[in-house]
């Protein structure tokens, strides 16, 4: 709660709890009775101490998304895209939560690896056929079009090359005419450019990275560091601002008032 606090006051607009890691480095399933005893005490602290907070659930679990819900919750953050469990897009549907769909591919154990990491020539152009197909789902499962972010997943089944791909070519995810989030935070490769090894050290190369995605049209952004970069985000967004930047990629898609 310390830790929420602090954020909020920085500037975060929400927070996203979770209970399961997918993480590179020995991720393990856990049980959805282990992950709701995790998330479950932080969800009910966090809406009763910040009733106005932006309150996203990350799982992929029916049963942990509709007790985080029922609790306060406002969105559901699946990184399968509701591939693992297509019972978190009916919960979602039937609460009207929001959900961010993001590209991944394989289980929680190993979608933080490279052993999907296998692409094409054009990376950009398969991550967005699978976020296509992750809309379809959604909607399919009743989710309405206007409660849907999508997110690339930069590092989830992705080599630095291909984050990077993603990243210098945002607009054509941005296209799809759904509101973009990224996670850059302390990635690999901002480490691999910017030549810090250690991964909390990473906020400089993470900034300029955020900056790179606004610019390109991402508009949500999720970070372990608030301050620098919600900082350095107002300024940029000021800036396009005062050029006459009042529209994203397509024009029918107006950006929001702020990132």
């Amino acid at each position: 709660m310390a830790q929420v606090r602090a954020m909020v006051e920085e500037g975060a607009d929400g927070i996203d709890v979770g209970g399961e890691s997918t993480r590179p480095q020995g991720a393990s399933p856990v049980s959805a009775e282990q992950e709701l005893h995790r998330v479950m005490p932080v969800v009910s602290a966090i809406r009763d101490a910040f009733p106005d907070v932006l309150l996203s659930i990350d799982t992929t679990k029916a049963e942990v998304a509709s007790a985080a819900l029922a609790a306060g919750g406002d969105v559901v953050n699946d990184v399968s895209g509701f591939r693992i469990d297509p019972r978190v897009g009916e919960i979602a549907a039937a609460r009207r939560a929001g959900v961010v769909l993001m590209h991944s591919r394989g289980g929680v154990a190993e979608m933080g690896t490279y052993r999907n990491a296998e692409y094409g020539t054009d990376v950009v152009g398969e991550v967005i056929a699978e976020l296509t197909e992750a809309v379809r789902r959604a909607i399919a499962t009743g989710v309405a079009r206007e409660a849907i972010v999508i997110d690339p997943g930069i590092g989830f089944a992705k080599r630095s090359e291909h984050s990077l791909r993603v990243l210098a070519e945002l607009d054509r995810v941005c296209a799809l005419g759904f509101p973009v989030m990224v996670g850059v935070s302390r990635k690999r490769f901002v480490g691999e450019l910017s030549s810090v090894h250690t991964a909390a050290d990473r906020i400089a190369g993470t900034v300029g990275a955020n900056v790179a995605a606004l610019m390109s049209g991402a508009r949500l952004f999720r970070v372990h560091d608030v301050a620098p970069n919600r900082q350095a985000l107002d300024v940029v967004w000021g800036i396009l601002q005062a050029g006459g930047d009042k529209s994203g990629p397509d024009s029918r898609f107006p950006i929001p008032d702020s990132p």
